[in-house]
């Protein structure tokens, strides 16, 4: 070879060399499930800035990172559809249970970070437990602004809690708004939409909650829907009453103009287990209507509240500070006895009968001398005291300062199982997003924190065959991502954002138990949020890789805003 051609070879060769990466990341030959419920098929994903840019087999060029998923399962990042890390991410933004799932998104907001009045911030002060911060915001945007700034690793969105702007007005008892004061709820309603809210929710088994009306929850939910926003809700009954109080949803969705969404679906209490066919058939017949009805759930027999759940709500009016003063009243306490051992109460839900106290774990105390008690059921604690069960619970909120952390056995497994493989249901861990260390350790956590999202990847797909894995991630993805109305989540194409879980389905697990809830799960190797490497190798990076997801309600969006009608909207199908 003549010498000037084999130098413009070598030449042209170390050009190339020398040529930058194409990508900023990689994902390699991996089987994609693009979070359609399609099939899976092989290809490379790649990460330009924050966006997918390109997905298809053998993409030429480089990227500066490269994660090899070969034999692993490569989908959209997980939503958490019902979230609460919203004290966990103040001291841990790294939502370590959470982000080793999979998870990319937490949609928090059941009852909201804001607005808050200084005497609002300054109660929630107060009334904190293991965790200490300052309550140092009014609105929900500056709750959220401030969790972006400190660096968190998943994205955070939020809904306005109905509760909240009752509170905000009306305060924690037992009364019912004037027309002026629902017209400032309202604006409380339109000022978080336009803060990024995605919508209004309640929590309506508890106080002062459950003193709210149907026609007042229609005027916020109007608002909400005029703003892009969808309604979603711990409906007012789960057990007893539980076709009535799915009824009560359906109005409210009608009624608003809103998409509705159920919160943590279920049949509480051995004597309403039966009901799962008939409230399906109800929700079905209404979607076949037109009606924008889902529902999202935990996947485990146990729910986790407080003992507040365990006592009459009259008792409770006022807020935590009267309520433990009137359980000192020796009448009082004679009644409030009575009531917890009446099954089925015909104005209240009672958890105490459903589960009884043989099935109430105690899972969180603010007091150090009460700790010793965590993981214990209430019956043995009541043993430990020679007091019954019903005086034990009322003794434990008064020298706790709270309303204790309780887990309640109230489901069928059966049933569970069934409700995973409906169409229409999401999925969330109704839990903060702990991490097996520092503050975490003084109390425990409901395994739904550490395996939910796990368990049915690993469990209802894999092992009880309940629901197919493809159908599974979309349930996981991009079926909370339209309910949410949320742009370029929740789905792998170019141009959506780069949130993307590496799993391998062969192996993916969730191990938290109720006798040792914090053990992480295992079987996710690599999350991406926003195209930054958050988990790598199964272990947290660190990165601050999270964002505030904002709904179509904000101001601060290019077509943003609310408008006059909910007819205005086209609604995500």
């Amino acid at each position: 070879m003549r010498p000037a051609l084999l130098a413009a070879l070598l030449l042209t060769a170390g050009t190339a060399s020398a040529a930058p990466p194409a990508y900023d990341l990689i994902v390699r030959n991996g089987q994609v499930f693009d979070g359609s419920g399609g099939a899976p098929f092989a290809a490379d994903v790649a990460v330009s800035g924050d966006r997918i840019a390109a997905i298809g087999p053998h993409l030429p060029g480089r990227g500066r990172t490269e994660i090899d998923a070969h034999g692993k399962a490569v989908a959209p990042g997980f939503i958490n559809m019902l979230a609460h890390p919203e004290e966990s991410l103040i001291v841990d933004g790294r939502a370590v249970s959470d982000l080793v799932q999979g998870v990319t998104l937490e949609v928090m907001g059941e009852d909201s970070m804001g607005p808050l009045t200084p005497a609002l911030a300054k109660l929630a002060e107060s009334r904190q437990g293991d965790i200490k911060y300052p309550v140092n915001w009014t609105t929900l945007d500056q709750y959220l602004t401030m969790l972006e700034k400190k660096g968190i690793a998943p994205n955070v969105a939020s809904f306005v809690g109905a509760g909240t702007v009752r509170i905000a007005v009306l305060g924690e008892g037992d009364v019912q708004p004037t027309p002026a004061q629902l017209t400032t709820m309202q604006g409380l309603v339109h000022d978080a939409m336009a803060d990024g809210a995605l919508g209004v929710t309640d929590a309506l088994i508890y106080n002062p909650n459950v003193y709210a009306q149907t026609p007042e929850l229609i005027a916020l939910a109007k608002v909400s829907a005029q703003c892009g926003g969808m309604y979603i809700a711990h409906i007012r009954n789960e057990g007893d009453r539980l076709e009535a109080a799915v009824q009560e949803t359906f109005a409210i969705a009608e009624a608003s103009g809103a998409p509705a969404e159920i919160y943590h679906f279920k049949q509480a209490g051995r004597d309403n287990w039966g009901k799962l066919d008939k409230v399906v058939a109800m929700i079905e017949a209404e979607r076949a209507k037109g009606v924008r009805i889902t529902a999202d759930m935990y996947n485990y027999t146990a729910g986790a509240t407080g003992l507040d759940a365990a006592m009459p709500n009259w008792v409770q009016e006022g807020g935590y500070e009267k309520w433990a003063g009137r359980l000192k009243d020796p009448a009082t306490r004679a009644r409030v006895i009575a009531e917890m051992r009446t099954a089925h109460p015909a104005t209240w839900e009672n958890m105490f009968a459903g589960a009884g106290p043989k099935g109430m774990v105690l899972l969180a105390f603010k007091n150090p001398a009460l700790k010793p008690l965590t993981g214990k059921t209430l019956a043995e604690v009541a043993t430990m005291r020679g007091k019954s069960p019903e005086e034990t619970a009322m003794d434990l909120v008064i020298e706790d300062g709270t309303r204790v952390g309780v887990a309640y056995f109230l489901m069928s497994e059966d049933n569970v199982r069934r409700e995973v493989a409906l169409p229409w249901m999401s999925f969330g861990s109704d839990a903060g997003a702990p991490a097996p260390e520092g503050v975490f350790n003084l109390s425990k956590e409901h395994p739904r924190a550490y395996g939910n999202f796990a368990r049915v990847l690993g469990h209802y797909v894999r092992d009880t065959h309940d629901v197919a894995l493809p159908d599974a991630i979309r349930r996981l993805t991009s079926l909370p991502a339209d309910n949410l109305s949320l742009k370029d989540r929740g789905r792998l194409k170019a141009g959506s954002f780069a949130d993307i879980v590496v799993f391998d389905p062969a192996t993916v697990a969730d191990h938290s138990t109720y006798a040792k809830p914090d053990s992480l799960a295992t079987g996710v190797s690599d999350v991406i949020v926003n195209g930054g490497v958050a988990l790598k190798d199964g272990k947290p990076t660190g990165a601050a890789t999270g964002r505030v997801v904002r709904g179509r309600g904000w101001t601060g969006a290019a077509g943003g805003g609310c408008r006059t009608a909910a007819s205005d909207w086209t609604w995500s199908k």
